[in-house]
C-alpha cells in the first residue's frame, strides 16, 4: 500500500499535469501536425515527424497519469493521529553521523524530489525511519553503505494548513 499513497498536494500536481497535457499541450501539437501534414511530403517534414513523435509521448503520459490517478490512495498527513512517530507525510529532522542536520518529508513515489527534501516512503531512508520517534538512532542500509541517523524532530502539517 505504501507505494500507492500520495499526499493531497501530490495528487493535485498529477491532476494539473494531466489537465495541462490534455487541454493545452496536446491540442497545440495536434494543430502543428495538422498544419505540417498539409505541407506535402511528410517523409522529410520535420514539424510533422517531430509532432507525431511528441504526440505519442503525450498520449503515453496521459495514459499513465489516468491509470495512476485511479490507483492512488490520497493520504492526508494532517489526519495522522500519532504524531510522535514517523509515518507517511511526516517531516523528519535528523542528524547524520557527520553531525550534518538534514530534513526530509516522507511522501509517495510519485512526488519524490530529493532536491526539495521529498523522499519516497519506499526508499531505504524512508523505510528505515517509519515508526521511529525523536531520540531514536536509526541505521540505514543504502547503496553507499550503512549510515546512522539520530532523529531530532518529527512534524506534520497543521490541520489548518493548505495541503489540499
Amino acid at each position: 500500500m505504501a507505494s500507492d499513497c500520495i499526499t493531497p498536494k501530490g495528487f493535485k500536481t498529477l491532476q494539473d499535469e494531466l489537465s495541462q497535457l490534455w487541454e493545452v499541450e496536446r491540442p497545440k501539437v495536434v494543430r502543428t501536425v495538422h498544419w505540417a501534414a498539409g505541407n506535402g511530403d511528410r517523409s522529410e517534414n520535420g514539424d510533422y515527424i517531430y509532432g507525431k513523435k511528441r504526440l505519442r509521448q503525450i498520449d503515453g503520459r496521459l495514459r499513465f497519469l489516468r491509470k495512476r490517478l485511479e490507483s492512488l490512495t490520497v493520504a492526508d498527513p494532517r489526519d495522522q493521529k500519532n504524531q510522535s512517530q514517523i509515518f507517511f507525510g511526516a517531516t523528519v529532522e535528523y542528524e547524520r553521523g557527520n553531525c550534518d542536520l538534514k530534513s526530509n518529508t516522507i511522501v509517495g513515489k510519485d512526488e519524490t524530489d530529493p532536491a526539495l527534501g521529498l523522499i519516497s516512503i519506499d526508499s531505504p531512508i524512508g523505510r528505515s525511519l517509519l515508526k521511529k520517534s525523536v531520540g531514536d538512532l536509526v541505521v540505514v542500509h543504502t547503496p553507499a553503505g550503512e549510515e546512522e541517523l539520530d532523529i531530532v524532530r518529527i512534524s506534520y502539517p497543521p490541520k489548518d494548513s493548505d495541503q489540499r
